[in-house]
């Protein structure tokens, strides 16, 4: 069944094993574990080697062709905060503070899903643009909307934090300043330039992102311990959610006219969720919002979901879309 090899295909990936890997040593309590310099070194260097090769390719792109992949990734950096706000607040009874930290952390990019998707897009000889980086950065800024969201609501127009304040704060994120900085390095590299860091930069990539899912998977598995803390209605949410955004976003991308790999990643990653960036701002933001029903939804519900089974369901998805 082509379904099911497609779901083999993954679940037998180098880099979906690691993460497997790393959460049976969580589960197990095992001693294995990367110390956070080496973890924040792997998120730099997976963030500006993506920025690297983004840049290059943007800088080869069309704008013409680009333009409409823009303007749908604008639209879904409003819309997936809206719409999980809304669900949350009236589907899950959540309280403000928390209903907005939720929507922050699904507005969001999960860098580990889009890694991992434009690993398995190549795997199935269908790669994506490389300007699909772009679109990360440009959707990180959904954390923001979220933000913004919750003090409209609260009506705190006096005090707390202020608009220019969020913008400052996810701005100076490593995110954006590796994606967006990487981008502008990468569009002004010559080709002789880049052949000399290129082995480092792409050879490695694949090997730094084993590491880093490896992590990933242990902290996943810690964090699933805390599903009573989540409840049964944010398990649902973890796995709905994704799943909507992803299939919305597949969507979008044919329409706006890019590869099948192209509209799989992009659909990958509108059904991520933060884990890493998201959190910083929400603890700083709303720091009445509970970490262990945002955090577990997203780590430990939707990043094991993605990788193992939602990847492959998006991508069989573009395939039916594009009929192939």
């Amino acid at each position: 069944m082509p379904g099911l090899d497609l779901l083999t295909s993954n679940l037998l990936q180098p880099i979906v094993l690691a993460f497997v890997l790393g959460a049976i040593a969580g589960f197990i309590k095992s001693e294995l574990e990367l110390p956070e310099a080496v973890i924040k070194l792997l998120s730099i260097f997976l963030l500006f080697a993506l920025g690297l090769t983004g840049g290059r390719e943007l800088a080869k792109a069309e704008m013409a062709d680009v333009l409409p992949l823009i303007g749908v990734t604008l639209l879904m950096t409003f819309a997936i905060p809206i719409i999980v706000y809304v669900v949350t607040r009236r589907l899950g009874g959540f309280d403000i503070s928390n209903a907005a930290a939720i929507a922050a952390h699904y507005g969001s990019v999960s860098t580990a899903t889009f890694f991992a998707s434009m690993t398995f897009a190549t795997a199935m000889n269908t790669p994506a643009e490389g300007y699909m980086a772009a679109m990360v950065a440009l959707m990180e800024f959904g954390v923001i909307f979220s933000l913004v969201l919750a003090r409209i609501a609260m009506g705190r127009e006096q005090g707390g934090v202020k608009v220019g304040d969020l913008f400052l704060s996810v701005i100076r994120g490593r995110g954006i300043l590796l994606l967006g900085g990487g981008m502008i390095i990468g569009s002004l590299a010559t080709d002789r330039q880049w052949q000399q860091i290129s082995p480092f930069y792409e050879g490695m990539f694949r090997g730094m992102l084993m590491l880093f899912l490896l992590e990933m998977g242990i902290t996943a598995a810690r964090q699933a311990k805390a599903f009573r803390a989540v409840g049964p209605f944010m398990v649902g949410f973890g796995v709905l959610m994704p799943l909507f955004n992803g299939v919305v976003g597949v969507t979008l991308g044919h329409l706006a006219g890019v590869s099948l790999g192209g509209a799989f990643v992009f659909g990958a990653i509108c059904a991520s969720a933060s884990f890493i960036d998201a959190p910083a701002a929400c603890r700083a933001s709303l720091p009445e919002a509970n970490p262990g029903i945002y955090l577990t939804s997203s780590l430990a519900v939707t990043l094991p979901f993605n990788l193992l089974l939602g990847l492959p369901l998006y991508y069989k998805y573009a395939l039916w879309l594009y009929g192939t």
